[in-house]
């Protein structure tokens, strides 16, 4: 925005300016008004949910759910109005409100979207903040669960395993996602090779269109049930709840996370890794980490290698199984460690050391304070000495910065699933996918763009060795280098295939046809929703 506005006469800019700030406030009065008549008899309960800038708490409500302060700066544009919804009918009247004043709507559930889309805008906008939807209930006898979007993943795991140790639902690594973000882009995580993803798993929801009707699965049609179960949130409407099918974890599951450096073979056994783990069993969850290392103040910095896994069983499984399929990770006994999956999930968060307490904190950061990441899908093993060429670059980003790769093991049940079967298209033949990562303080957040910079040089030099035509990558860890819409988020069909390709391959061309009957008139937008089909 900056760089148009210095190509600009000043006194157009400041006339823009001005308007915006009248359009701004005159919307935001209007708004106000709107939503206190909606439903009158209602609007003491929903006035004590609004919050503006005149209110004492909106920048605590704003900052609550920030995971990637870039997006926190004194210049990031801030919504009109915060709603914290406490029933469908405080949605509804949102949804309703800012259609009639020409507002945008976002809305965030966990706060986890990596381009800060589910609470940033550049038109006058509001968010419905659903940090207030996060009801978890739980089903033991018919094995379900009706979980709101504002739930974390990691309170849905502790309310399931309250009730019962043996079931669980295919959720997502990191314990504080929000759910509604993570189901409305598929939702891998460490139950995928076995169960598949968490959109695959969901039966039925609660949802709301442009036109604030409440509908469910029956209600809907299975086109809608298809699109939001994987095609992205912010397009289609606002899914309040998932009623999702519960899967059934063992009572003893084991796991190893072992690191090996450069002069440990890390290179050959990073290398080996690719032919070995997306065929492993079902039962195992396998990823690793590449990250710099420096081991003590007079070592010379190098690579660390993390290769970890959880095993849906004991100890006595998985060693011979290790042993016959990678012996040259040289694992021993005392590597493999016996937990409840409850554990397993604390064990793969790095915090072992907590009480299972921890999983209701929506608040702890996963990632460093500022961040940008990219990724990536893996159709063919990446050649040894391609992985070589990334070391000088992991080994050139200053010391206080931290920069991560991860790659997570697909294969499994996700190869028996069809990549038409929802949004989510990657699927059969994808051996793995590459998270990257490059974070760093906020007090570094005027030189984000050098970071930046090394994170796309990066991202360039593994192109040749992943997936192509096109080069995919997944929705959930969202990014705008790919393709976007306009900053008021309408774009055409031939400017939304750009990066609509990229997420959901050739399920994009559905995905617009269901936009196109829900919300014809492209009220859910944003820098990455789908467009209807004539715009």
């Amino acid at each position: 925005m900056k760089s148009l506005y210095r190509s600009l006469p000043l006194l157009f800019v400041v006339v823009c300016s001005f308007s915006w700030v009248n359009v701004s406030a005159n919307s935001h009065d209007d708004f106000l008004d709107c939503l206190s008549s909606y439903h009158p008899d209602e609007s003491s309960s929903i006035s004590k949910v609004t919050y503006t800038e005149t209110n004492s708490s909106y920048s605590a409500v704003l900052e609550s759910s920030i995971h990637n302060h870039r997006f926190s700066t004194p210049n990031t544009p801030k919504p009109l109005v915060i709603v914290t919804p406490l029933n469908i009918s405080h949605v509804q009247a949102t949804i309703h409100c800012s259609k009639k004043h020409g507002l945008q709507i976002r809305t965030r559930s966990g706060g986890h979207d990596y381009e800060g889309l589910s609470y940033v805008s550049h038109v006058p906008f509001v968010v419905i903040d659903l940090v207030r939807f996060k009801s978890v209930e739980v089903d033991v006898e018919n094995e379900e669960v009706w979980v709101q979007s504002g739930a974390i993943v990691g309170e849905v795991y502790y309310r399931i395993n309250e009730r019962s140790t043996n079931l669980t639902f295919p959720g997502a690594f990191g314990y504080t996602v929000g759910i509604g973000g993570f189901i409305s882009g598929g939702g891998d995580g460490l139950l995928s090779r076995k169960y598949g993803l968490a959109a695959d798993n969901v039966i039925d929801v609660q949802f709301v269109d442009a036109s604030g009707r409440v509908l469910d699965r029956r209600s809907m049609g299975e086109d809608l049930f298809w699109a939001i179960r994987g095609g992205g949130g912010g397009s289609f409407g606002i899914v309040l709840s998932w009623k999702i099918k519960l899967v059934h974890v063992p009572s003893i599951v084991t796991v190893f996370s072992v690191g090996r450096t450069l002069e440990q073979n890390a290179s050959q056994l990073l290398h080996r890794w690719q032919y070995v783990a997306p065929n492993l069993p079902n039962d195992v969850y396998s990823l690793l980490t590449i990250s710099k290392w420096n081991a003590g103040e007079n070592e010379t910095r190098t690579v660390l290698v993390t290769f970890t896994s959880v095993f849906q069983g004991g100890a006595n499984e998985l060693i011979p199984l290790m042993q016959e399929r990678f012996p040259e990770l040289g694992l021993v006994k005392e590597d493999f460690i016996e937990m409840t999956w409850l554990e397993s999930v604390l064990f793969i968060n790095g915090l072992s050391n907590e009480t299972s307490e921890v999983l209701l904190d929506r608040y702890r950061p996963l990632l460093p304070p500022s961040f940008k990441s990219k990724s990536d899908f893996v159709n063919e093993p990446v050649p040894e000495i391609a992985l070589q060429g990334l070391w000088p670059q992991l080994l050139e980003v200053d010391e206080a910065i931290s920069a991560v790769q991860t790659f997570i093991a697909y294969g499994g049940m996700m190869d028996e699933i069809s990549e038409t079967e929802t949004p989510f298209p990657h699927r059969k033949g994808t051996l793995y996918k590459i998270h990257y990562n490059i974070g760093w303080q906020e007090e570094e957040n005027s030189r984000s763009q050098r970071y930046i910079s090394w994170m796309r040089k990066l991202y360039s030099y593994m192109g040749p060795f992943v997936s192509k035509s096109p080069r995919t990558a997944y929705v959930n860890y969202r990014d705008l280098d790919i393709g976007r819409n306009n900053d008021d988020g309408k774009a055409s069909y031939k400017q939304a295939s750009v990066w609509g390709r990229k997420y959901f391959k050739n399920n994009f061309d559905r995905l617009v046809s269901v936009k196109t009957k829900i919300d014809p008139e492209n009220f859910f937008k944003h820098e990455q929703s789908i467009p209807p089909h004539f715009h």
